[in-house]
């Protein structure tokens, strides 16, 4: 019988279960993090796991914080495991599964006097962050961030009843300011290119409309380093919890499961002082450009060429899109031929091996990620993705037909339908307008390079526009098998 997690229960785990090697009465919080979700579970908590287990790093212990209701069911979930979460990390062969202990509370999302308090915590020395990619209110067209947001405005309008997280963070550097307190760093965890810039502008963009001197400050006086993190996490089903239960013995509410790969490259300013993360394999860097900029365009790039032509193919899970042979040919020649040329060195590192690894991690059919996962939110991911290595190679005078032909097969996606007329369910928070805009590009392909908040100039270029034009036709002629096969050759 599976064992209900909790703190009592410990030590009655099976024993191929690891579990804290420190007692939660040694932990002193060090932490805040907002959006305590699977991913944040599986990154940021198992390095500081891996660290209070040989005895370090027992001040830096995590207060858990949120803002939305998803939020709620997380924290009513894991309040009943006293913050325990297991994490069941897989490779193609192996499984295994441990229990972290760092979280030591969690507050009652969208307290925001309660988690402003926390916030002006002296013990508060890092506040921590997991927001999604499109929780930074940027204008995509602008690629920056956006003061006329309705949240942000309503935020400037009531400072003293603060709703989203920057809106805290900045109640938070009040009240340390006042009494004399040093501020904390922010800290972000989400997989956004040069998050910190883009965190510190969400926080002293909001500062100005509240008061600009106070902006300046933050600017000045606050760290928000930039940071690489990688880790895939799927989310938490029934299929997850059986697992969990019947493999390893434990009754959990919320078990992350995610692949055994992990990678954590930050830039190392932290004022307020911060966990010895390097010695559990973390990598402080001055600059994390390059890691950032091979991440993000070999592996966040390679996930946008798998997804679409596997959804348009009714293909469910990733490794399955992996092992259909004309998906895994088309990502290796968009990789080989326009991406990794335009990728700048990294130090110590192979960008093809990277490539291999990547192509590695996405086989890996215990991870169960989902077509359907790497789809969404394209509206958001393809201006950070692809978009780019467009325009580097445009800038180049080079050609684009795989990455035109990757936005195409995003366009006939958003159409609705796959290539069998199986019905593709709403998968973007612009879906209706992406719908009308494949619908209009059907007939007339430039429409769909119309969204300018989406593809800025790259949609004046003619070798961008006429490759895009010609490969949607052909999507839509005929259907996407024949047309990986005519670009592979």
């Amino acid at each position: 019988m599976a064992v209900p997690l909790s703190l009592k229960a410990l030590p009655e785990l099976p024993a191929a279960v690891a579990r804290p090697a420190y007692a939660r009465a040694d932990l002193s919080p060090g932490i805040l993090h907002f959006g305590i979700g699977n991913f944040h579970r599986a990154h940021l908590q198992i390095y500081l796991d891996r660290l209070m287990n040989v005895g370090k790093a027992r001040d830096w212990a995590i207060v858990g914080a949120g803002v939305t209701p998803y939020d709620t069911a997380m924290r009513d979930d894991l309040a009943r495991q006293d913050w325990l979460s297991t994490v069941v990390e897989q490779s193609a062969a192996t499984s295994s599964a441990r229990v972290t202990g760092v979280m030591t509370d969690f507050l009652p999302p969208m307290d925001g006097r309660a988690i402003t308090a926390a916030l002006a915590d002296p013990k508060i020395r890092i506040v921590s962050l997991t927001v999604t990619e499109g929780g930074y209110f940027v204008n995509p067209a602008l690629g920056k961030f956006d003061p006329e947001s309705p949240a942000i405005v309503a935020d400037a309008r009531n400072p003293g009843d603060p709703k989203t997280v920057f809106g805290l963070i900045l109640a938070g550097l009040k009240a340390r300011r006042a009494a004399g307190t040093p501020p904390f760093t922010v800290m972000s965890c989400d997989n956004v290119p040069h998050n910190g810039n883009v965190c510190r502008d969400a926080v002293a963009g909001l500062a100005a409309a509240q008061d600009p001197g106070f902006a300046a400050w933050v600017r000045d006086s606050v760290a928000f380093p930039n940071a690489m993190v990688d880790r895939i996490a799927t989310a938490t089903s029934d299929r997850e919890r059986r697992i969990t239960r019947e493999e390893f013995g434990i009754e959990d509410a919320r078990p992350v499961f995610c692949e055994d790969f992990i990678q954590w490259v930050v830039e190392d300013e932290f004022p307020a002082g911060r966990p010895a993360f390097e010695e559990v394999g973390a990598e402080y860097v001055k600059d994390v450009t390059p890691w950032e900029m091979m991440k993000i365009r070999i592996l966040n790039g390679g996930h946008a060429i798998i997804a679409y032509p596997s959804g348009l193919l009714d293909i469910h899970f990733v490794h399955e899109g992996m092992q259909h042979p004309l998906v895994r040919a088309f990502l290796q020649k968009v990789e080989r031929d326009e991406i990794i040329p335009i990728v700048p060195p990294v130090p110590n590192t192979d960008l093809d091996g990277y490539f291999r690894k990547v192509e590695e991690r996405c086989l890996n059919p215990k991870i169960g990620d989902t077509i359907r996962r790497l789809c969404l939110d394209g509206s958001n991911r393809q201006p950070k993705f692809i978009v780019p290595s467009v325009a580097d190679r445009l800038a180049r005078g080079l050609p684009v037909e795989g990455l035109a032909l990757s936005s195409a097969l995003w366009a006939r996606y958003c159409a609705g339908r796959t290539d069998s007329g199986a019905t593709i369910e709403p998968n973007d928070p612009s879906w209706d307008r992406l719908v009308a805009q494949a619908e209009a590009a059907r007939i007339d392909p430039p429409a769909w390079l119309a969204m300018r908040d989406i593809y800025g100039a790259v949609a004046d270029a003619p070798a961008f526009r006429d490759a895009f034009t010609r490969w949607l036709a052909t999507l839509w002629s005929d259907g996407t098998e024949t047309t990986l096969k005519r670009y592979i050759g």
